[in-house]
């Protein structure tokens, strides 16, 4: 039997949650989706509102991981302590609030989630991801599948992550540098992979922010607190088909929806 996982790129601003709530849901009937997994560290620009979290779940998501914005807006704090269903990265300190790992259940099949961060160039503060996807791989009890979010700025980090986890885990895929690469691939041991899924929010924009300010900032000037910026959206992700039987994957599609 085959069940397949949608993972959309980061969530960029309160137009890229619109934009999400639009579109998720049409989405995933017409691909057949069983399961969504968004990453939304940025859908209030520099990280996620309690409000926002409930209007991306409404949509139609099933589970949010999130990145080195988690505590940019301190009123998620509690927010990830009450809802399994909302993830930060598991190797963070044990004293952040909320968990990094989530098994839910989907009736005939179970699915894990594991959400990490990146170290190089990233967050020098968070423990080893690779020795914390072992650790919680193996205390936890074997789901159907095990997805995982690596939120890392070095491409180099990710695909290592592929190597180390290939046949360990059902699919892996990179977030954080909100532009998608054309490197979907089924690894050699099973493992389903793409370095980054994209974004999901305004498609002039420079990561989301105002082309203006982003050029300012690279000209050396004081372009002040970064803006999300305006006009029509896209949302970009990639699509997993996993196999019950093994665990595994037996493809991967990039989409972009405009």
């Amino acid at each position: 039997m085959h069940f397949k996982v949608l993972a959309v790129g980061d969530i960029t601003g309160e137009s890229g949650v619109a934009f999400l709530r639009r579109h998720l849901g049409r989405l995933k009937q017409e691909k057949g989706i069983d399961f969504a997994v968004v990453n939304a560290e940025n859908a209030a620009g520099n990280g996620l509102l309690p409000a926002q979290a409930e209007d991306i779940f409404a949509a139609g998501a099933d589970v949010i991981t999130l990145g080195n914005h988690t505590f940019g807006k301190m009123q998620i704090a509690h927010f990830l302590e009450e809802n399994p269903y909302i993830l930060r990265p598991a190797n963070y300190t044990g004293r952040a609030p909320g968990k990094g790992w989530g098994v839910y259940d989907c009736g005939r099949v179970q699915v894990g989630v594991l959400n990490l961060i990146g170290r190089c160039g990233l967050d020098f503060n968070a423990e080893n991801p690779f020795t914390t996807a072992d650790r919680v791989l193996k205390n936890a009890d074997k789901p159907t599948f095990v997805l995982v979010d690596l939120h890392a700025q070095a491409t180099s980090e990710k695909l290592a992550m592929s190597y180390y986890l290939d046949g360990r885990v059902s699919a892996l895929w990179g977030t954080h540098t909100h532009v998608p690469t054309a490197d979907e691939h089924v690894c050699p041991k099973g493992t389903g992979y793409i370095t980054d899924l994209g974004m999901t929010g305004p498609r002039e924009s420079v990561l989301g922010i105002r082309p203006e300010q982003s050029v300012e900032f690279f000209l050396g000037g004081l372009p002040g607190r970064y803006r999300t910026a305006e006009g029509a959206c896209k949302l970009q992700g990639a699509i997993f088909t996993l196999d019950s039987g093994t665990g595994l994957c037996v493809g991967v599609e990039r989409i972009e929806v405009l």
